[in-house]
């Protein structure tokens, strides 16, 4: 079969100047579908080109100092709690001069109890020391006689013996005189019950017109307003405190005091394996003190400082129960790593496992990312250096 174009420019009788426009014109449509091929492959290769999923921004781990700290649990209690008592038996309270919470002096009066019935007790031994007395001085008369009448023989040797027996015996009975009065004395002093020492008021059972024995308690009394922090120490950790360590005792309601350590508990108890570490806390003589006894509290023993490699909070992602930073390849690609985690201190955290000091770190966005994502990275600012102090 003949080629319709080769027979059309076959037979087509064309003069030479007309041949080599139509020649041109062939080869500038040639030139542009080529050109046209070109550009569609070139946009076609850009439109297949990676673009970075986010924009983030990056920083390097911070060098810091961070103080070492041992958290612990425990009940806030009273360093002593005196108990005051009644010392006189059968004996009507009349007043009640305290209640509970107030503060007292060592010596002030806390109650009072009828003292009429001691008085006259009182009165009656005070008789009878006189009484004894008298009939001492009449003894003591008869015996310097008889010493006197020894040697004329006017009085028989028993004679005289029973004059000194009678002296001997009438001061004897004058000394146990006296201190039946002192006891009655002694009697009409337990009337008024007094604060063995200072403190604060922390029960009341006293009552006005109640009658009550020896030893009944009255009241219970905090020694010197001093409270201690009981803290509940596993045997591990026990052998990093000793006796002046700093404390930070936080209460429910927010309140924070510092103590010291005064001593550690010599046993340890067997059921939780954890030993008491007495905090003595700073005196709490009023009412409203923030700490009072019977309360639980929290708290954290100061023991020292250490150097650390701490990041931005922002940077740690934690998925599956884990933490993972992202690292910034040169490739501006990311990869992901596991990193353990410390201590806290305000908006950035210890990784004390799984990152280098040279690592460029994923800081905002982090949380968003994948294992090999491309991103575009936005340096972050420098961080401000860390003051020495954390919370393990």
């Amino acid at each position: 079969m003949t080629n319709p174009t080769h027979y059309t420019l076959k037979n087509l009788k064309l003069k030479p100047a007309a041949a080599l426009v139509i020649g041109a014109l062939v080869l500038a449509t040639g030139a542009l579908l080529a050109v046209s091929s070109d550009s569609v492959a070139a946009d076609d290769k850009k439109d297949s080109a990676p673009t970075p999923a986010l924009t983030v921004t990056t920083t390097r781990p911070a060098p810091a100092t961070l103080a070492i700290k041992l958290g612990a649990n425990g009940n806030v209690a009273a360093w002593q709690e005196a108990v005051i008592g009644s010392e006189s038996g059968g004996l009507r309270l009349t007043d009640v001069k305290v209640n509970v919470g107030d503060v007292v002096k060592k010596g002030q009066v806390l109650a009072v109890f009828s003292a009429d019935s001691v008085n006259a007790d009182v009165a009656q031994a005070r008789a009878a020391l006189l009484e004894a007395e008298a009939n001492a001085a009449e003894a003591v008369a008869n015996a310097a006689r008889a010493r006197t009448l020894e040697n004329s023989g006017a009085l028989s040797a028993q004679q005289i013996s029973q004059y000194k027996t009678a002296e001997q015996t009438a001061r004897a009975r004058i000394a146990s005189a006296r201190a039946a009065l002192s006891a009655q004395q002694l009697r009409l002093k337990y009337t008024q019950v007094v604060a063995p020492d200072d403190g604060v008021i922390s029960a009341r059972t006293a009552s006005v017109g109640s009658v009550v024995g020896v030893g009944t308690e009255l009241f219970r009394m905090i020694r010197q307003g001093r409270l201690e922090w009981r803290a509940e120490v596993t045997a591990s950790e026990l052998a990093r405190l000793k006796p002046g360590t700093s404390a930070v005792v936080k209460a429910a309601n927010g309140s924070e005091l510092t103590g010291k350590v005064r001593m550690i508990a010599p046993t340890i108890d067997p059921q939780t394996r954890s030993a008491l570490v007495y905090v003595d806390l700073p005196s709490a003589t009023s009412a409203n003190a923030p700490f009072k006894a019977g309360m639980f509290a929290s708290g954290q023993f100061e023991l020292g400082t250490s150097d650390a490699m701490t990041v931005p909070q922002q940077a740690v992602v934690v998925r599956d129960g884990f933490s993972y930073v992202f690292r910034l390849q040169q490739d501006n690609r990311v990869s992901q790593l596991k990193v353990q985690t410390g201590r806290r201190l305000g908006d950035r955290i210890e990784v004390t496992r799984g990152l280098t000091a040279d690592s460029l770190v994923v800081v905002s966005g982090a949380g968003f990312l994948n294992e090999g994502d491309l991103v575009r990275n936005v340096p972050a600012a420098a961080p401000a250096k860390a003051p020495a102090t954390a919370a393990k």
